[in-house]
């Protein structure tokens, strides 16, 4: 599995929003280090102090957890996590921005907004997968991945808690992969695999 001859994966860019973390949580855990690429998680949440998000990503896992701050440099091997209250985009040098203008969706961080901006910078170098969610955000941007030459995944909607967020990606981005939790795990580890081969 290969995004292009001799062109690794660069980023995974995971997106979801209401039961989502059912999803995530169980795939941190199996994954297995090192990565070969920068795995960026933008999930909804409330603005709320002191979010617990990070810690409950990085008991899960063993890989380094972080909560972007603005002009991060983007690293393989890290998961990132989008803060609450900031749009995420991933810049041409390598690093993060965080942007505080309208809300897309009623969402921010928007989902679309980091897809779009990684699926620009890392063409066929990067991964969109979309998770349980109650809106439409998402479908956007995993056209977006789709048209730059990536691999896009939607969670199979039967498994997720709330379907209608990958079942408007199903119906509207043309995704490549349904997948439901174990395959999604069983996907990412082949995707470093295909990393590692290069």
């Amino acid at each position: 599995m290969q995004s292009t001859a001799n062109t690794p994966y660069k980023a995974v860019v995971i997106g979801g929003s209401t039961g989502s973390l059912d999803v995530l949580l169980p795939v941190l855990s199996v994954l297995k280090p090192p990565l070969t690429f920068s795995l960026v998680v933008v999930v909804h949440r409330k603005n709320t102090p002191n979010s617990p998000l990070a810690t409950l990503l990085s008991v899960k896992t063993t890989l380094p957890v972080r909560e972007v701050d603005d002009k991060d440099v983007m690293k393989p091997g890290c998961v990132y996590l989008a803060p609450a209250d900031y749009h995420l985009l991933v810049e041409h040098d390598g690093t993060f921005s965080l942007d505080d203008s309208e809300k897309i969706n009623f969402s921010r961080p928007a989902i679309d907004v980091t897809f779009e901006s990684a699926a620009d910078v890392y063409g066929a170098g990067v991964v969109g997968i979309l998770l349980s969610g109650a809106n439409a955000d998402g479908t956007r941007g995993l056209k977006a991945i789709k048209q730059a030459g990536g691999i896009t995944v939607a969670q199979q909607p039967a498994t997720a808690q709330v379907a209608y967020m990958p079942q408007q990606a199903i119906d509207n981005a043309a995704v490549d992969r349904v997948l439901d939790v174990p395959e999604l795990i069983q996907f990412i580890n082949q995707l470093n695999e295909a990393n590692q081969a290069l």
